[in-house]
């Protein structure tokens, strides 16, 4: 009855544009149209598509030459669009209600991930981000897939126990040095980890520092594998 009253109150709208729906927890056709779904062929570490069939289990040139410290890496859509209109309302605009749509895309792209993963673990904001922002939007996403797949979640495992720069603007060497040091799995907790099969979730991998630096924390704890999963990535200019 209350669900009711509030689709009467508040009509479903596209999340991204503000178009009226028939259907909450949706996107309109115009802003699913923005949309570019990321499929095979990919890059099997990176996730990152190749332009034609290159043959299963082909690494791009990115992973030979920089190999990442996690196993997988997989995002739903690219980086452009209604993709970064939804992630900037979630992140920015205090609307949890987004993490559900969004969870929903990951499903589907991080099937193969989440089919024998043990463990979800959000990338973590510092503490002082978290006050002014007031909620760890990739902890929002990993209690949606945690709630779709079945898959448990952990929001408070992996910590970030230094306060950084925003990221936004540096180049790659320049985040990973931000980041040096301000992540890691507390000792007392290390034995939720040790042996397990782990998902990193974030909304939007961008260079992979962020993922690079939890995932060697994660690593440190002792976990057996280490895949990220986000809703969105930036995707190279072929």
């Amino acid at each position: 009855m209350l669900a009711r009253m509030a689709e009467i109150v508040y009509p479903p709208a596209c999340p991204a544009c503000a178009r009226a729906l028939a259907e909450p927890l949706g996107l309109c056709a115009a802003c699913w149209r923005e949309l570019t779904f990321l499929e095979r062929p990919w890059c099997a570490r990176l996730g990152i598509p190749f332009p034609v069939e290159m043959g299963e289990g082909v690494l791009s040139a990115e992973a030979i030459a920089n190999p990442p410290p996690y196993d997988r890496a997989r995002a739903a859509v690219a980086y452009e669009g209604a993709a970064r209109v939804l992630v900037h309302k979630l992140k920015y605009g205090d609307r949890m209600d987004l993490a559900a749509v969004l969870a929903r895309m990951m499903l589907r792209a991080g099937r193969e991930i989440l089919a024998d993963a043990d463990l979800l673990v959000p990338v973590p904001l510092h503490r002082g981000r978290l006050w002014r922002r007031r909620f760890n939007q990739a902890a929002a996403l990993s209690a949606a897939l945690s709630r779709a797949s079945g898959v448990p979640a952990d929001p408070l495992l992996l910590r970030r126990v230094k306060p950084t720069r925003t990221q936004v603007g540096l180049t790659r060497p320049q985040r990973a040095s931000n980041l040096s040091g301000s992540l890691l799995v507390p000792k007392p907790l290390r034995p939720r980890v040790a042996g397990r099969r782990v998902v990193l979730v974030d909304d939007v991998l961008t260079t992979g520092a962020t993922a690079d630096a939890c995932a060697r924390a994660l690593r440190r704890a002792g976990a057996a594998r280490i895949d990220v999963l986000a809703f969105a990535r930036v995707v190279p200019e072929a």
